[in-house]
């Protein structure tokens, strides 16, 4: 059922582009409220309007939302590529193969880890979201490597509080375009959606603080490999501030790769990989350390790009 709307603008809000007053006022991407200000769900004091119209405050939007979308559950079957590398009681590291979400979201078809554990027999914790129980962090579909998802509930409350408070160690190693100078450094740059709506995300003023450190391993002609050490775990964080140093993961194109230097070394996805995670053991306080290998596709263009420099 839709759901039906009633409110007035914030004060805050003065000025604003509607579609944008939207946006942050419920959630929405710039383009979802765009359409429902095209489709004439919006009305700003009983009249409709388009999205560039500026909005005041104290004016009064109705606004009709469409009902949320379901969210899939996962499909409980075997993920091929994808391997064990530690388990326990506690916990189950996986070494995450490309093209394979962590949980079902809306949109997304595809295999999960999620799904894949529990097509296995391996049991999960049981807290947090139905279609996602037991996961207490993500990678990308396309970034592969290195993921622990809680099979007790103890580990879960341990591992989501480790991950808030920033203890966990997450290491990856990104082949980048060009020489990012200096060849050391930390990106303090906040994220959020990108403006556009397009399913991007941008560094951007009053987005959530995000810092990323970064140190190169190894400088080539086309290309540089990078060591990445994440302080926060934002969505495509990596991917996005590469993109905002202008050196974006090689094979990257929807933050500004160039498909051509991704094509000359076979990559069809962003050169990206969750190279080693290290945290304190949920029951044993121990502090663990898990590493994992390159997939082929991103060894074998390590391989073409040192032999051409």
């Amino acid at each position: 059922m839709a759901d039906r709307r009633s409110l007035p603008v914030p004060d805050g809000l003065e000025g604003e582009r509607l579609d944008a007053a939207l946006s942050r006022l419920f959630g929405l991407s710039r383009a979802r409220a765009a359409d429902l200000i095209v489709a004439g769900d919006v009305l700003v004091d009983g009249s409709t309007a388009i999205k560039s119209d500026r909005v005041h405050g104290g004016a009064w939007l109705e606004v009709t939302l469409p009902p949320p979308p379901t969210t899939p559950m996962p499909v409980a079957e075997p993920v091929p590529g994808m391997h064990i590398v530690y388990e326990d009681d506690d916990i189950v590291v996986v070494n995450k193969p490309i093209g394979v979400a962590a949980h079902p979201t809306t949109g997304w078809t595809g295999p999960t880890v999620i799904g894949g554990l529990l097509g296995t027999g391996h049991r999960v914790a049981t807290s947090g979201a139905a279609e996602r129980q037991g996961i207490v962090h993500r990678l990308d579909a396309n970034t592969t490597g290195a993921m622990v998802v809680a099979k007790s509930e103890h580990a879960y409350s341990h591992l989501k509080r480790a991950f808030k408070e920033r203890t966990v160690d997450k290491r990856y190693h990104a082949l980048v375009q060009g020489h990012p100078d200096p060849h050391r450094g930390t990106v303090d740059a906040p994220i959020d959606r990108h403006p556009v709506g397009d399913g991007r995300w941008a560094v951007v003023s009053g987005g959530k603080d995000s810092i990323t450190h970064y140190d190169t391993i190894e400088a080539f002609r086309a290309a540089s490999l990078l060591d990445i050490k994440l302080e926060t775990g934002r969505t495509h964080q990596i991917r996005v501030h590469m993109s905002a140093l202008r050196h974006p993961c090689v094979g990257d194109m929807l933050y500004g790769a160039d498909p051509t230097l991704a094509a000359r070394l076979g990559v069809s996805r962003q050169w990206l990989h969750a190279v080693s995670l290290a945290f304190e053991h949920p029951s044993t306080g121990e502090w663990v350390s898990f590493s994992t290998a390159y997939p082929d596709d991103l060894a074998q263009a390590l391989v073409i790009v040192a032999d051409e420099s």
